[in-house]
């Protein structure tokens, strides 16, 4: 990867991202800040949008809502017929009307408790489907954005986008629609009802609409910024936990765990803060909307007593009415009351779309074509890169890789030597110059033709959860159970994997976690034989080996670089004494370049670093 000089200083070290050619990946260090967040309205109309592709389900859903408010109207009408029924004349009481009152009302409490259920499982059904796409989409979306974002950003931070954040939006989802609905026609229905039954009445229970409205606004203004900083936070608190597990027998070999452990509590400790702030401002709703809703009562059954006394309306008016402004009230309450739950949803959908909306790696271009059956030339005319504007990487850099031959690139950590390998793979691109294999610029393939001539191994491998079968055969699918034994024969890892209790079907922890580092190698190098890719990398591919096992592995990757062009990188000289060209890359380009003998006899920086390091070995 890009040494330290050559990215964005930043104030953490982050763990390693995969880009994968057929045979591995190049591992690239991540940092960086939460990008500025959108506008509340602006996410949740795409929100609303999304949910719109549901239209058939949620076209049910409605259907039912107006059953169920119809139900919940025709209730409180049937209670004020009830008990004006009390009085039928005389003292006589309408005990058939009381009935059919009676069972009216059954039937409509039940029928409205089976539409509310059924509400319930069609919306579950289109949160989690909205939900899924939404997954999908970011998950996929990670897939084709370019290294440089990785670059920038905690992995444990990318993760809780995909977890926590778009669990809250399904929360929200599912919670907020079916009240936002039936809210609203409840509302509707209730204002008409109370006009019918009376004006008057009806004006006196208006005033507690801009109470509502003031308490609302007022709320859902603090927990709309503290819930966003409560997802931040917790996007921090997952990263911390996620660098930390990653990079344990560091922070042990250290002796940083109680560090390790303050530093958590620290993010913990703001994560509180914050959420307390958040659910104190949102517990502040319901009860000061209980007691609106008191005073809207207060004031109806006044009003109403006193035109009841008048004899302007009867009291099973007056009860129907109370019933009415309840159902009037309790939609306003809903309704911000779902507002403020809409916070935490919409803080998470932020987040999420920050991603879905980064520019992904540049399509190819028209008219670009498959690299089929590559040669292998590699040619570097006059490139220059670097991953920010002003400080560049690698200045003028030009060489010619011939077709089968083996290029090695040494040169003092920084200087840019993976920089030059993740170039050629289009990883980056460059910012100057261009990069032909052959003959022919490498933006004129498309990337997934290029990247498919490529076999990599790198230093810091990675293996994924899984067998080892699986994972040799990572960058070939098809191959046969032989292929991957002879690859492991050939890679010296058949011996140690016919050791184990299940051989080849031995299933890894995350990135091998159960192997040694050695035998990780192994099995890395083994993956990029069985790939047979026409160009290969080697990125100090032999450093977590010992010594004698180098020895067989070296003539293994002799055989598997015959016929193929080969750049090795490598800082144990003695490795690439046969190369046919060794670049000596420094400060950003290339400062000497020839066989071993002639860089020796020239007695210039390799010389140096050669004979430093055999006195270094013979004094050992």
């Amino acid at each position: 990867m890009p040494q330290a000089h050559e990215r964005p200083p930043a104030p953490q070290p982050m763990p390693a991202g995969i880009q994968r050619g057929p045979g591995g990946g190049f591992g690239v260090r991540g940092r960086g800040p939460v990008q500025k967040p959108k506008q509340f309205k602006g996410t949740l109309g795409r929100l609303w949008r999304d949910l719109g592709s549901e239209r058939r389900s949620l076209t049910f859903v409605f259907a039912f809502i107006l059953v169920s408010a119809a139900l919940g109207l025709v209730g409180p009408y049937l209670i004020g017929v009830a008990v004006d029924g009390m009085d039928g004349g005389k003292g006589a009481v309408k005990f058939g009307l009381l009935y059919a009152v009676l069972y009216g009302l059954a039937a409509a409490y039940v029928l409205d408790a089976v539409l509310s259920f059924a509400q319930g499982w069609v919306m579950a059904g289109v949160s989690q489907k909205v939900v899924r796409r939404m997954r999908g989409a970011l998950f996929a979306k990670l897939q084709k954005l370019p290294l440089a974002f990785f670059d920038t950003r905690k992995h444990g931070e990318i993760m809780s986008r995909l977890s926590n954040d778009i669990d809250n939006v399904s929360t929200s989802i599912s919670q907020t629609t079916t009240q936002l609905m039936s809210g609203v026609i409840a509302i509707i229905g209730s204002l008409v009802m109370m006009l019918v039954l009376s004006p008057l009445l009806t004006l006196a229970s208006m005033i507690t609409v801009p109470l509502v409205y003031l308490l609302a606004r007022t709320v859902t203004r603090q927990t709309s910024k503290l819930f966003k900083r409560q997802q931040d936070d917790l996007g921090k608190m997952n990263g911390h936990i996620e660098e930390t597990i990653s990079g344990l027998l560091v922070v042990k070999a250290f002796n940083r765990e109680r560090k390790a452990v303050e530093e958590f509590e620290e993010v913990n400790a703001q994560l509180r803060e914050i959420g307390t702030k958040a659910q104190i401002w949102s517990g502040f709703l319901m009860p000061l909307l209980s007691v609106i809703n008191n005073i809207g009562l207060t004031t109806v059954a006044i009003v109403g007593g006193v035109l009841a006394v008048k004899g302007s309306i009867t009291v099973g008016v007056i009860a129907s009415f109370l019933s009415y402004s309840r159902q009037f009230a309790r939609p306003l309450n809903d309704l911000a009351n779902v507002f403020n739950v809409l916070q935490s949803g919409v803080a998470g959908a932020e987040r999420v779309f920050e991603v879905l909306d980064e520019q992904e790696e540049p399509d190819d271009p028209p008219g670009a074509i498959a690299l089929e059956k590559p040669v292998g030339q590699v040619v570097f005319e006059n490139v220059s890169f670097g991953y920010r504007p002003d400080v560049p990487v690698l200045t003028d850099v030009s060489f010619v890789a011939e077709a089968g031959s083996s290029i090695a690139l040494v040169g003092p950590t920084g200087a840019g030597k993976t920089t030059i390998v993740q170039l050629l793979t289009r990883f980056y691109d460059v910012t100057g110059g261009r990069i032909l294999i052959d003959g022919r610029d490498i933006r004129e393939y498309t990337r997934d033709s290029l990247r498919r001539c490529f076999g990599v191994v790198l230093q810091d491998t990675y293996l994924f959860s899984g067998t080892i079968k699986e994972n040799i055969k990572y960058g070939s699918p098809e191959a046969s159970d032989e292929e991957i034994r002879a690859a492991a024969r050939m890679a010296n890892a058949d011996g140690f994997i016919r050791r184990l209790p299940r051989q080849y079907g031995t299933m890894l922890t995350e990135n091998g976690g159960n192997l040694s580092q050695g035998q990780r190698q192994l099995l890395a190098i083994a993956r990029v034989m069985l790939a047979k890719p026409s160009i290969l990398i080697l990125d100090e591919a032999t450093s977590s080996i010992d010594t004698r096992t180098e020895l067989h592995i070296q003539d293994a990757l002799l055989q598997v670089m015959k016929g193929r062009t080969s750049f090795v990188i490598a800082h144990r000289l003695n490795t690439i004494r046969d190369a046919d060209t060794i670049l000596v890359v420094d400060k950003g380009g290339i400062a000497e370049r020839g066989t071993h003998e002639s860089l020796i006899r020239a007695e210039g920086i390799y010389s140096r670093m050669f004979l430093s390091q055999f006195k270094n070995a013979a004094s050992t």
